[in-house]
């Protein structure tokens, strides 16, 4: 983690504090909270899949021209998907279905597979990229699927 920026690092961290609000007020809060902490937990959630797919894309973006043209299709496509699968996880919430906690079971298991994206960047992201991504993805990650099981 030393090698992480320390703007980044202190940032990232403070990005999982909101879903760590959320289920501390699950475990310990009146039930009144409990719909609010799973709807913001589910929000929450969805935004920052949905902020991901834009990283990725300014990665693509930003990539050399010949790199562009050769084989970041897959990274391209791969930067779309986050927002949709987090639109998928509100349809239930949009037809007064069953929700959030099949949502952010889905929104949880998102987080944790972004990590093959990140993996996959190689030398596209910095040397760092992955020592910060993983603690902020395994992190919000289960704790999205714990908010979703509590």
């Amino acid at each position: 983690m030393r090698e992480i920026p320390g703007l980044a690092r202190v940032l990232g961290l403070s990005g999982l504090l909101p879903q760590a609000a959320c289920l501390i007020a699950l475990l310990f809060g009146p039930p009144e909270w409990r719909e609010p902490a799973l709807r913001i937990a589910a929000i929450y959630a969805a935004l920052i899949l949905s902020f991901l797919g834009g990283l990725w894309w300014g990665i693509a973006a930003g990539a050399p021209a010949a790199e562009r043209r050769r084989a970041l299709g897959w990274l391209w496509i791969a930067a779309v998907t986050p927002s949709l699968v987090a639109l998928a996880c509100f349809l239930p919430w949009a037809f007064g279905w069953r929700w959030p906690e099949p949502s952010l079971i889905m929104l949880g298991a998102a987080l944790l597979i972004s990590l093959g994206v990140d993996a996959r960047l190689g030398s596209l992201a910095p040397r760092w990229w992955m020592a910060l991504r993983v603690p902020l993805s395994v992190g919000l990650g289960a704790m999205t699927i714990a908010i979703a099981l509590t």
